[in-house]
């Protein structure tokens, strides 16, 4: 039972959407422009960094709420805060309330990997920043980052299980981020560079 409404609960909080948010705000639907996704990266290329930020704290703070609290209310229970972390990811890609059309999950993804491991998390960021650097594309880097973090957190653990639970959100993004791959391959995906300059915003 314990597990199921932590799965419950982190799920609805990852369906809490800064993107949906501003866009009603700013008047740009972030789900018919850009690359239609609610998350920070099209934020960014929609409405400017100080909105891309807003939304990526919020959701970076998600996925740490949601593995804290459940190893508060729940911490006898085997790997509650993966199996939260992933629920919220999952609440962030997949909102009820929008017809489960919503981020990508790279945000909460890291919020999730900061509270399991944070030393590890800083590594994760890095790798995600250096590969985005090195190709221009966020969405490069972030399927290099949901390979490796089950890897390394699944053989850091001695955790076959552990590896499993977070591998669920692993296939799930790298599901979600197949139009980028196809973009990237077509050279029509927006770049980093591009996003820095402001070349997409909607005014």
């Amino acid at each position: 039972m314990g597990y199921v409404i932590v799965i419950l609960a982190a799920y609805l909080m990852g369906s809490s959407s800064m993107a949906f948010y501003l866009s009603g705000l700013k008047k740009v639907d972030a789900r018919q422009a850009g690359s239609g996704n609610l998350g920070a990266s099209n934020v960014t290329v929609l409405m400017g960094w100080p909105a891309g930020v807003a939304v990526a704290v919020h959701d970076i703070g998600k996925g740490i709420l949601a593995v804290v609290l459940a190893g508060m209310l729940f911490p006898q229970l085997p790997h509650i805060g993966a199996v939260a972390g992933v629920a919220c990811v999952l609440g962030h890609i997949f909102p009820f309330y929008l017809k489960f059309r919503g981020g990508k999950g790279l945000a909460s993804y890291l919020g999730m990997t900061l509270a399991l491991n944070w030393k590890f998390a800083l590594v994760v960021m890095a790798l995600v920043l250096l590969v985005t650097l090195v190709t221009d594309y966020i969405a490069l880097g972030t399927l290099t980052t949901v390979v490796v973090v089950p890897a390394y957190l699944g053989i850091a653990g001695r955790s076959l299980i552990l590896a499993a639970i977070l591998l669920v959100a692993t296939l799930v993004m790298i599901f979600k981020h197949r139009d980028n791959l196809m973009r990237i391959r077509n050279g029509t995906e927006i770049g980093l560079r591009s996003t820095a300059k402001g070349e997409h915003r909607v005014s």
